[in-house]
């Protein structure tokens, strides 16, 4: 199994450091820039409702992006306590979110293919690295290690994504299967870049 994920994109430490403002979990009571956490709003039904986009109107209330931690604000009841409601929280929590990010981060993937900015395919991927500046390189997570081992050492300064299945990056470009993909660097591949970084405290995949 594949387990790198990399992120050497300078262009994601700055679009982070400038856009986003630190909010505090209210699991770990720790502060985070807001692009490493997960905004809950209170729906007029008062259900939890998780803001991936964070776009929703009221008060926002923050947790870490980890399946532990939503996991534990789940079964320790303390949504109702950070809110002061007797809110209704939904079965499965952390597995909505993760399918949301995911989807989320594969519709930017689409956009980039479709942009031209995106190639699937070993080959095709080895002459992108060749023609691309630190490209963003996506493994996938059940490619064998070898592989991605010869492919990554063609660039050390490439950020590398592995939490997507070879059938889920597939879909995104027309294949049954897709084994390794390349990102152009674009204020698009920078926004997926992060975003996978929440994706990945919802997934087990390794980082280096």
């Amino acid at each position: 199994m594949c387990k790198m994920h990399r992120d050497n994109n300078p262009r994601s430490a700055l679009y982070a450091n400038r856009r986003f403002r630190e909010r505090r979990c209210f699991v770990s009571r720790k502060s985070h820039p807001s692009c490493e956490l997960v905004r809950f709003v209170i729906a007029p039904d008062k259900n939890i409702v998780p803001d991936i986009a964070e776009r929703l109107p009221g008060r926002g209330f923050w947790l870490l992006a980890s399946r532990e931690v939503v996991n534990t604000a789940c079964s320790k009841k303390l949504f109702a306590k950070e809110t002061g409601s007797a809110v209704k929280v939904m079965d499965n929590l952390a597995d909505n979110i993760e399918a949301q990010l995911s989807q989320r981060c594969l519709d930017w993937l689409g956009m980039a293919r479709r942009s031209g900015d995106a190639v699937a395919g070993y080959e095709k991927v080895k002459s992108f690295i060749k023609g691309n500046v630190d490209p963003i390189i996506l493994c996938a997570s059940d490619v064998a290690d070898g592989s991605q081992s010869k492919l990554i050492a063609k660039t050390r300064e490439a950020s590398v994504i592995n939490i997507f299945s070879s059938s889920e990056l597939g879909k995104i470009f027309g294949r049954q299967k897709t084994m390794f993909a390349a990102v152009r660097q674009r204020n698009l591949a920078s926004r997926m870049m992060l975003e996978t970084r929440r994706l990945e405290g919802f997934r087990n995949a390794g980082t280096a």
